[in-house]
């Protein structure tokens, strides 16, 4: 009995010791010889502090910025959303290293090195492991997944993003956005000023419920909702120090974290129930796929398919917050910097430009598949032009994160394993070096020629990412936008109401840290 217990204490003290001896290199080791080894190479950056990183620096530069008001006629924000990689970068040049609490960061401001990395077809540069906070927000599904799990589910998902069945959804779009509009005029006889911000958040949380999960914005108003407090929480607490395992610790943060998990996943579990009603009933689907042909409906159809992969219940369920996140949250970010850009006194004329474009090519119509191909991504479509200037200027997405998964070459750097590397697309597409001296103006032109021959690099335009992991929802967010504003500019002039407050944030995606108010008047055509 000794003997068995002795064994015991040793296997224990054991355990503990290599415990204490990974918490060293953690905390203590690696971060010195990942300084030691990038300075070695001419790569400096802000000091490592114990435990925290950067963290304490990121986090009070953030505080200070968001206290900042811009000019509405300037659009070079990088030190409003992005302050500490815009300090360091004059510190220690363009390449810089700094740390994210124990995690090792480089910041890669050049397009070619950024093609190199999200071009990798091998899983060298795989996603990051994220916060669990943010994980309950936005899914495990496509965006967060890795490897041969990835491969499965973007087979699964591309065909729910084809060009077919994306023309199909453009009359659901259009009548959403009808409704929206015919409110619009309604109220406004004369002028109303309306909050476009949180009008284009419902619109196309709506459009996103609609296309993909055949239900609607009251439906699913639960896992929208939840979504965006779980958004505040996650904002507010980023540049905080995270410790694994705190997660699980019944804090009040946690404790209403979990609540609205709840509430997303009930929300969620009902639209998957009514659809299996449905099915069940004889009422879903076409002769293709039993649960339907819409998003949803794919994922679901995969459990009856003998052949291909499939996917589980609790997948479907991670892939239905992904996609409830990311189909509205980065459209209705456009919409609103498009319209914030056409109604600037410093850029009206790009807004009778491209209603003259809309009126030409669609009349006073709803706008169909053969009308918006007209607006398609060709030179010269005016629409095209001006979207595109608006996702390089107040694009959605503030930065991407990837992590080195063995020891790499980019470039001239030596990136060890497990090194992150922060591309911010923000600084790419203010870079004069390759979109030259009037990079921080808006000029829509500059895609007269398409979005290759833009700028001095074909790939210095980042808005849906290159390579094999690029955004499998960019023609869905684009024929949105194209259909949302040509229904507005059709029946509406825009302008900038004098109580707007030019604020951009990092709210984990660009937003208006004020909202943004906009003055409409009903068009008499």
């Amino acid at each position: 009995m000794g003997y068995l217990i002795s064994i015991a204490m040793v296997t224990f003290a054991v355990l503990i010791i290599s415990k204490i001896w990974k918490i060293f290199m953690i905390l203590f080791w690696r971060p010195y010889a990942v300084t030691r080894h990038f300075r070695k190479q001419g790569v400096m950056g802000p000091p490592y502090s114990f435990v925290s990183g950067s963290l304490p620096e990121i986090k009070t530069m953030m505080k200070d910025a968001r206290k900042k008001v811009m000019d509405s006629h300037s659009h070079e924000f990088t030190q409003r959303v992005l302050p500490h990689l815009h300090k360091w970068s004059s510190l220690y040049g363009n390449t810089f290293l700094y740390w994210y609490g124990t995690q090792a960061r480089i910041c890669i401001p050049d397009p070619e090195l950024a093609k190199e990395i999200l071009s990798n077809k091998f899983g060298f540069y795989a996603k990051s492991k994220t916060r669990p906070s943010i994980k309950a927000m936005i899914g495990e599904g496509l965006v967060l997944v890795n490897g041969v799990e990835w491969v499965k589910r973007r087979r699964i998902l591309n065909p729910a993003f084809s060009m077919d069945k994306l023309k199909v959804m453009i009359s659901r779009m259009a009548a959403c956005t009808i409704s929206m509009v015919d409110k619009w005029k309604s109220e406004a006889i004369e002028a109303k000023t309306i909050e476009m911000n949180e009008h284009f958040r419902q619109l196309s949380a709506d459009i996103i419920a609609q296309t993909a999960f055949g239900t609607s914005f009251l439906q699913g108003r639960e896992a929208f909702n939840a979504q965006t407090e779980l958004q505040k929480c996650i904002v507010a607490s980023s540049s905080d120090i995270f410790i694994p395992g705190t997660q699980y610790l019944p804090t009040k943060s946690n404790l209403h974290k979990w609540k609205l998990d709840r509430k997303m996943k009930k929300s969620l579990q009902l639209i998957i129930e009514s659809r299996l009603h449905s099915q069940s009933s004889g009422g879903g689907g076409s002769s293709d796929c039993s649960f339907g042909d819409d998003l949803l409906g794919i994922m679901m159809d995969t459990e009856n398919t003998n052949t291909g992969p499939k996917l589980k219940m609790k997948e479907i369920m991670e892939e239905c917050k992904t996609f409830f996140f990311a189909g509205h949250e980065t459209t209705s970010n456009l919409l609103t910097w498009t319209v914030f850009l056409l109604s600037n006194s410093s850029h009206k004329e790009w807004q009778e430009k491209l209603r003259q474009e809309v009126l030409q090519n669609c009349g006073m119509e709803i706008p169909d598949a053969d009308m918006l191909s007209k607006l398609k991504l060709v030179t010269f479509s005016k629409v095209n032009m001006v979207l595109l200037e608006a996702l390089r200027l107040y694009c959605p997405v503030i930065e991407l994160i990837r992590e080195a998964s063995q020891d790499m070459k980019l470039g001239n750097l030596l990136i060890p394993k497990g090194t992150c590397l922060t591309i911010p697309i923000t600084m790419i597409h203010r870079s004069k070096e390759y979109w030259g001296e009037d990079a921080n103006e808006f000029n829509p032109l500059r895609f007269i020629n398409g979005v290759s021959k833009a700028a001095k690099h074909p790939n210095a335009l980042l808005a849906f990412s290159v390579g094999p992991r690029n955004c499998i929802g960019q023609n869905f967010a684009m024929l949105e936008a194209k259909t949302v504003m040509a229904l507005i500019l059709q029946r509406f002039s825009l302008s900038l109401s004098p109580d707007y407050v030019h604020a951009p944030a990092n709210n984990l995606t660009l937003q208006p840290q004020h909202g943004l108010p906009i003055i409409v008047k009903p068009l008499q055509l």
